[in-house]
């Protein structure tokens, strides 16, 4: 490894110090992809029910920080907030003014852990799904005359 010269301090000293993988901290709100236990889009913490796998995640997890995206509501928020304080798990709002990623939760290791599935997928609802089927069957119903 080279010594640093006086470029390098200089570097460092207008544009700070060099972070690894920056691209995935942005997304990620400041972790790493290798360290998260699980993590929620923006659409799902806004949801009001709270996702019983992250809640799960932190009961069994109490060594981890949960990040939020400091882009959103605080009352989306709040409610993944008492979770974690129930919990004894620190939490950080993250606002990156140059990015807002569409990651709104991440419940993060310090160290990494590789999980290979970290989101989690909306189960949806069934009576959603009868909705729509029936919206647009009424949709076509107005527009064929029947």
């Amino acid at each position: 490894m080279n010594k640093p010269d006086v470029e390098d301090y200089l570097t460092q000293g207008i544009h700070g110090a060099k972070e690894t993988n920056p691209d995935e901290r942005r997304k990620f709100l400041g972790g790493l992809r290798e360290r998260v236990e699980i993590a929620l889009t923006q659409e799902q913490v806004k949801e009001d029910a709270v996702y019983q796998e992250v809640e799960q995640a932190m009961k069994n997890h109490k060594e981890t920080q949960l990040l939020l995206n400091g882009h959103l509501d605080y009352g989306y928020l709040s409610k993944y907030i008492k979770i974690a304080d129930q919990n004894n798990i620190p939490y950080t709002m993250v606002t990156n003014e140059d990015h807002n990623s569409d990651i709104g939760l991440v419940l993060a290791h310090k160290e990494a852990v590789d999980k290979e599935n970290i989101f989690v997928t909306k189960k949806f609802d069934i009576s959603e799904q009868q909705k729509e089927k029936k919206g647009i069957f009424s949709f076509f119903n107005k527009i064929l005359g029947s």
